[in-house]
């Protein structure tokens, strides 16, 4: 063979490897044509898909609603939470000077966070101004108000309520703790049995997708079983499937969002009139845009999770033997 026989052979033969698709290549090439070949079976049976979908989205709107309002009534109860103030009522003999120095004393004190005086007449004022008593309390004559500290903790308000009614200038001190407590009690209950429903109701739309999914493999059972003749692999015939269940997810999550918002719109009127009646700026808050991207993660995964159960099953029964 000449020499410029042998180039022009070895030109093909680099020429043949240019042209040759590489793996990457073709794994990429076949994941693309899974993507849309499922979404195209899917769209040609939009009855049974819009159903499969229907069903996803209103077992997982169920769990999320009740998350968006458990942290709507903690943004509520916020302010509650915060207001750890105790209310210490100096004695009646006490005067100003004298309940200046308990104040003082009370701020150099590492438990203490802040302390407000507030004086027997801006106590009456803010009586007859809120209340609307002005008749009342001019019929008095005196005041009767004691001197008021509202005490802010730094750290344990209970052990702190404790020590101020130890104080010789104490008459009374308010900490209303208990049903602070029936509060965050009830949102832990509240916050569990959102972490039940959703794992009971996230498991139903696994399920959904994984009986559909079933359906479409056995109606395309006689082409899976050529594939596994001719060798093709566990991966390349499921990988359709999967993205199918992928579908169906990202619809349901697409759906639940839909479902939550127009609910939202729904309530959020008559919530502002209610919280208005009460001098409240309270407003209904929705999910921004990375929980609503994480509610689609994670829908896309419970639909590509019962894609995989359900093909993983049946390839492993199906799968030919030697004999």
């Amino acid at each position: 063979m000449s020499a410029g026989t042998k180039k022009e052979a070895a030109n093909k033969a680099a020429n043949t490897e240019a042209a040759a698709p590489s793996r990457l290549g073709v794994w990429f090439a076949h994941h693309l044509h899974s993507v849309v070949f499922s979404l195209g079976r899917a769209l040609r049976k939009p009855w049974a898909t819009a159903l499969t979908v229907a069903v996803m989205a209103l077992a997982l709107a169920l769990p999320l609603g009740l998350s968006i309002a458990l942290d709507n009534l903690k943004v509520f109860a916020g302010s509650v939470q915060q207001s750890r103030d105790i209310n210490l009522f100096l004695k009646p003999g006490i005067d100003g000077a004298a309940a200046q120095d308990v104040a003082a004393t009370l701020r150099a004190r590492a438990d203490v966070a802040g302390v407000v005086l507030r004086t027997p007449d801006e106590g009456l004022a803010e009586l007859r101004d809120s209340a609307g008593l002005g008749e009342a309390i001019d019929a008095l004559g005196e005041n009767p108000l004691p001197t008021l500290l509202i005490v802010t903790p730094a750290s344990d308000d209970a052990a702190l309520a404790r020590a101020l009614e130890t104080l010789p200038q104490a008459d009374l001190v308010q900490h209303d703790a208990l049903w602070r407590q029936r509060l965050d009690a009830w949102l832990g209950f509240g916050a569990r049995l959102v972490q039940v429903l959703s794992l009971l109701l996230g498991l139903g739309a696994v399920l959904v997708v994984g009986n559909t999914v079933r359906l479409d493999i056995q109606a395309r059972r006689e082409e899976i079983g050529v594939l596994q003749l001719l060798g093709a692999s566990d991966g390349f015939i499921r990988r359709p499937f999967i993205y199918l269940g992928a579908w169906y997810g990202l619809g349901a999550g697409v759906l639940a969002l839909g479902l939550i918002g127009a609910c939202g719109l729904a309530l959020r009127p008559p919530l502002a009139a209610l919280s208005g009646s009460y001098g409240s700026p309270f407003t209904l808050h929705g999910l921004d845009a990375l929980h609503s991207g994480l509610v689609l993660l994670g829908t896309v995964v419970l639909g590509w999770l019962g894609a995989w159960l359900v093909t993983g099953h049946f390839l492993r029964q199906t799968r030919p033997t030697d004999t």
